[in-house]
């Protein structure tokens, strides 16, 4: 408790201390000694305390959705901290392009191995990754809250490729959302490229499944409840290879779960943004659609072939077949083949023979 002292001149202290002559508090001989036992037991605790001069090492790992630490598999950190599952296909020799490619939605980037064996014949290395959310990469399954993370995380793996080869042409290959990807990371960046390939690419959404109520019914459900799922995608319209479906659903790193509505929503989004920048296309491009696509609408390949501005563009149709061209009956899986594969090599610098 305070008290004023008579001698202090207004001068606050406590108790049992005394003034001394310039007015100011002196403790007294008790305090003086509590003092003393209060810097001894602080003394005797800190010498028992260790000092650390740097943060310690973190023991934990950080493991893909399948449970296998990313220090044992190739990968990639993206901006936000995620892992992202990367792959890539050298060739014998030198290689004398580099060919990023950009997998669907709900599938992985293995699934192209083939098509990347392929290219790395005529002298291209073929690298990719695991999307967020896909595969052996980091995400909640199918989720993202932006669908430009997609393409923002295409152009860093492009950049950390083109530094350790540079000078190397650059092209991008995409399949369905893929296509997507490939489209807006070649709006963003048109410099980067020197070519893009297409194969069934989203580029409007199916017009059964994006009528005016269905549109605006999608977008109140999106707020009221972003995490109610819609229906899975039918792998019976993947290929008309029944063996190519069978793999598909078989492939554990597929995903076979229901459509968020959230993540319709960002579908949505990508393909207003590629509508809006169709006019200021004119990169060299190679598009290939089957008529008998029911996850991707032909007429977008269509409307893009006709709005874009690019002098140096084509659109291969291939009449009955279904989705994944790659991954189509060997007759236009192989004729799939030979047509990108000569596309880039024309456009090489001292482009070469293709090979048969």
């Amino acid at each position: 408790m305070f008290r004023l002292s008579e001698h202090s001149s207004g001068v606050a202290h406590t108790s049992g201390s005394e003034p001394s002559r310039a007015g100011k508090l002196r403790p007294s001989e008790s305090q003086r000694g509590v003092g003393r036992v209060a810097v001894n037991a602080i003394c005797e605790c800190t010498a028992n305390l260790t000092v650390f001069t740097e943060m310690p090492e973190e023991t934990a790992q950080t493991l893909s959705p399948q449970g296998v630490p990313y220090k044992d598999l190739p990968h990639i950190v993206n901006e936000d901290g995620q892992y992202l599952f990367c792959k890539s296909w050298e060739p014998k020799g030198q290689p004398r392009a580099l060919v990023f490619v950009a997998h669907g939605a709900g599938e992985h980037c293995g699934r192209y191995s083939n098509l990347a064996e392929m290219l790395t014949e005529h002298s291209m290395l073929v690298f990719t990754h695991d999307h967020v959310g896909h595969g052996q990469s980091e995400g909640e399954r199918m989720v993202i809250s932006d669908f430009h993370i997609f393409v923002r995380d295409v152009l860093q793996h492009i950049d950390i490729m083109k530094k350790s080869h540079p000078g190397l042409p650059v092209y991008i290959l995409g399949h369905s959302m893929g296509g997507a990807i490939s489209i807006l990371a070649a709006c963003d960046k048109p410099n980067d490229f020197a070519g893009v390939i297409l194969i069934a690419p989203m580029v409007i959404m199916n017009p059964e499944s994006a009528t005016p109520f269905k549109v605006f019914l999608a977008k109140l459900l999106n707020h009221l409840l972003p995490s109610l799922t819609l229906g899975q995608i039918d792998s019976k319209w993947v290929s008309r290879d029944q063996k190519e479906v069978e793999d598909y659903e078989a492939d554990e790193l597929n995903y076979r779960g229901g459509l968020r509505i959230s993540f319709g929503m960002q579908l949505m989004s990508a393909t207003t943004k590629i509508e809006k920048a169709l006019p200021d296309i004119s990169w060299p491009y190679l598009l290939l659609h089957g008529t008998g696509d029911k996850l991707c609408d032909i007429k977008g390949s269509q409307l893009f072939f006709e709005k874009s501005q690019s002098v140096d563009k084509t659109l291969k149709v291939y009449e009955g077949a279904y989705h994944a061209l790659h991954k189509e009956v060997q007759e236009v899986a192989n004729a799939v083949f030979k047509e990108i594969s000569s596309w880039i090599i024309q456009r090489l610098p001292q482009g070469e023979e293709v090979q048969s």
